[in-house]
C-alpha cells in the first residue's frame, strides 16, 4: 500500500504472503494517480519513504531513473555507496502517518484478520476499508 504524507492510502497491491513487499513497489508506484487542480494527474511522488526492507539498489535505481527521491534508510549489511545518497532524517521521521494509515486499516476486523479466502474478495475488501478512511475525512470537515 502507498500513502499519502497525511495518511491517505492512494494504492495498494495484494501480493502473496510469501513475496517481498519491495518486488511491488513499481507496480504500487504505477496505480498511484495524485490530482492537481488543473491539468492532467500526478503519477510520480517527490519522495519515498520505506523502511530498511525497500533499501535494495535495484528501488533505488528504480526510482533514481524517475526522479523519485528515496528516504530509505541502509541496511546493515550494505555498504555505503559513493556518497550520492543521503539519509534525510527528518523526512524520515514522518514515515509515521504511513504507518498509522497501515494501522487504521487494519483495525477494520475484516482486513485485519482476513475472513475472506479470496485473495479478490479480500482485496475488495481493503478497497471498501480506503473508501471508508475517505468519507470519514470528507464528512469530517
Amino acid at each position: 500500500m502507498v500513502s499519502d504524507g497525511t495518511g491517505l492510502p492512494l494504492a495498494a497491491v495484494l501480493t502473496p504472503g510469501q513475496r517481498h513487499e519491495s518486488t511491488q513497489v513499481e507496480r504500487v508506484l504505477g496505480k498511484v494517480r495524485i490530482p492537481r487542480r488543473r491539468g492532467r494527474p500526478r503519477c510520480r511522488p517527490i519522495r519515498l519513504a520505506g523502511d530498511k526492507g525497500y533499501s535494495y539498489p535495484r528501488v533505488r535505481a528504480w526510482l533514481r531513473r524517475r526522479g523519485i527521491r528515496a528516504v530509505i534508510p541502509r541496511r546493515a549489511d550494505q555498504r555505503p555507496d559513493d556518497g550520492r545518497v543521503r539519509f534525510d532524517r527528518d523526512t524520515y521521521r514522518r514515515r509515521n502517518v504511513v504507518e498509522r494509515c497501515v494501522g487504521w486499516l487494519k483495525e477494520c476486523r475484516a482486513v485485519g484478520t482476513r475472513f475472506d479466502k479470496l485473495a479478490g474478495n479480500y482485496f475488495t475488501t481493503v478497497t471498501l476499508a480506503m473508501i471508508q478512511r475517505y468519507l470519514r475525512l470528507l464528512t469530517a470537515c
